[in-house]
């Protein structure tokens, strides 16, 4: 069973290391909190599209791929 505590002017709760582990989660990893049918959820913070887009370089980028002719409504 865990605490809450008083921080600050702020409630917090410990994670011990083993469920931070199982999560994946560390000290400075951004969650996002939420209450799901009267539960607290925390879960780590989703990329955006554009977080993920501004890790895409020159060298990183995929050429394009033929997959062959367009099948059925594929065709313009």
């Amino acid at each position: 069973m865990f605490q809450v505590q008083k921080w600050g002017n702020s409630l917090g709760i410990r994670i011990p290391k083993s469920l931070a582990l199982k999560v994946g989660i560390e000290e400075g990893t951004e969650v996002d909190l939420d209450v799901e049918d009267g539960h607290l959820v925390i879960k780590p913070k989703s990329a955006t599209l554009d977080e993920l887009l501004a890790h895409v370089t020159p060298d990183n980028l995929h050429k394009e791929v033929s997959t062959g002719e367009p099948q059925g409504r594929e065709t313009w």
